[in-house]
């Protein structure tokens, strides 16, 4: 029986890589794809679709298949309207995840953020937990979330500040042991494959993984 993959958001680091090993893979058939605008890939089990994510009503019809995988997010140089921002981080995926569930899809795959937490104080964790909770509520069957900690890799972007702190990383991820294992730099492509072979499992229930358990599972 083939197997459908969708990705809500295909630019950025983490999920580039999880497109990559969705099409070189076995494990699905069809990757359908939700970006803003178009991706220079081809391939034959890929589909682009180009969605307005203000606009659900446009492409809700479209998200079928057994996994979702979303991958939306921000940062504060590229969305300074935290009105904005949280539409993207929050309001988004949790839309995703109420479409997806009315529409059969089985698992939803949420790329989080460390120190989540409905109860932090500063914006962005809150934010985070937040949007962790309302998906929680949505009871979806099979729901993974995954708590990455500072993500390595080559960017497209110029990003001097993450030069920097991939620098220092180098530094303290040797020092960062026992129950501080879980704030090492985590390569993007690690989170790539511990999604996608969590996908493979169809595991019910919620899941939540920090940084150091990705790592086992990649």
């Amino acid at each position: 029986m083939a197997k459908k993959a969708i990705i809500a958001g295909a630019s950025g680091l983490t999920e580039s890589c999880l497109l990559d090993l969705l099409l070189q893979q076995p494990g699905y058939d069809e990757v359908l794809v939700l970006v803003r605008k178009e991706l220079p890939v081809k391939q034959s089990k890929l589909t682009q679709l180009v969605v307005d994510f203000d606009k659900p009503e446009s492409y809700s019809a479209q998200i079928t298949g057994d996994a979702l995988f979303c991958c939306l997010g921000s940062t504060r140089k590229k969305t300074p309207d935290l009105t904005d921002y949280r539409k993207v981080d929050h309001d988004y995926p949790l839309q995703l995840a109420q479409i997806a569930l009315k529409n059969g899809v089985s698992q939803f795959h949420l790329v989080s953020a460390i120190g989540a937490s409905a109860k932090a104080s500063n914006f962005y964790s809150k934010m985070k937990g937040e949007t962790e909770e309302d998906i929680i509520k949505t009871d979806f069957p099979s729901l993974h979330i995954y708590r990455p900690s500072f993500i390595a890799g080559n960017r497209n972007e110029n990003r001097p500040q993450e030069r920097l702190a991939v620098g220092l990383m180098k530094v303290m991820d040797p020092i960062l042991i026992g129950k501080l294992k879980k704030y090492q730099s985590i390569a993007a492509r690690t989170i790539a494959s511990a999604m996608y072979k969590q996908s493979l499992k169809n595991e019910t229930g919620v899941h939540i993984y920090s940084s150091d358990k990705i790592k086992e599972l990649s």
